[in-house]
């Protein structure tokens, strides 16, 4: 497990050892502060600091590969090299493409998990719905298909705990294709406030999104980038899991305290 302590690999950990897995390797860069379950073995690592990697690879299986486009070619090579079978990698298209790339290009076992929106990330319009009814978006009318970090994790740890998988490349969405402004109303919902959407310059957004993140005007670049773009929700977490994926409503309901 690289990137045992981010945000959906320490999920995978989790739902490996829901799912019986009784050999989990954890690679984490601060060992003492990663507080991982009992019967993980943690090793101390970081996929940026190749140096590390040699005897954390040691005797290991299957990995799951976190995304880092910055040593991606040394951490397959190091990988094969340490007699790893297979990659389960977490990477997509586009900026994300060198990844996938690199483990197809390694020879070994593969698995690509393709992912898009992350339903966490509505919390951009967190700081706006603490202070106003009124959220201001830059293009409201974007579409997609956010899918919860936990349900992309549950899909890793069924694909590292089962056979079938090599050289599949796995689209992971949520259930459904919804607007940016269909997930700030259902946000409304689910705080019991009726939350209204105004369209605002590129310009007014990124100094509003700038206030909480430090690449405010690539987000706003990359969300125009999908204005006219029409996507359609897999079925994939219900094929491979057994359960369904998460509904945006659900999201929002179990997360209010994010936007109170």
């Amino acid at each position: 497990m690289t990137g045992a302590t981010g945000n959906i690999g320490r999920m995978v950990v989790d739902h490996l050892l829901a799912g019986g897995a009784e050999d989990v390797k954890a690679l984490t860069n601060k060992p003492e502060r990663a507080a991982l379950p009992a019967g993980v073995e943690i090793v101390k690592g970081y996929l940026g600091r190749v140096s590390s990697l040699p005897a954390a690879f040691e005797g290991v299986d299957r990995m799951y590969l976190a995304p880092m486009l910055e040593t991606i070619d040394e951490v397959v090579s190091l990988a094969k090299q340490a007699g790893i079978k297979q990659i389960v990698d977490l990477s997509g298209e586009a900026h994300w493409t060198p990844i996938a790339e690199a483990v197809e290009n390694s020879g070994l076992d593969w698995t690509h998990l393709f992912t898009g929106d992350f339903q966490e990330n509505a919390t951009v319009w967190t700081e706006q719905i603490r202070a106003s009814d009124e959220i201001r978006d830059p293009y409201p009318e974007v579409r997609s298909t956010p899918i919860t970090m936990d349900d992309i994790a549950r899909v890793a740890a069924k694909v590292l705990l089962s056979e079938g998988h090599s050289g599949q490349t796995y689209q992971i969405t949520g259930p459904e294709a919804l607007t940016r402004a269909d997930r700030i109303h259902q946000i409304g919902t689910a705080l019991g406030r009726t939350l209204t959407v105004r369209q605002v310059s590129t310009d007014e957004a990124i100094e509003i999104f700038a206030r909480t993140m430090d690449t405010a005007e690539w987000y706003v670049e990359a969300t125009g980038s999908m204005v006219g773009w029409e996507p359609e929700p897999t079925t994939t977490v219900a094929d491979l899991t057994g359960a369904p994926a998460t509904t945006f409503a659900q999201w929002a309901a179990a997360n209010t305290d994010l936007f109170r």
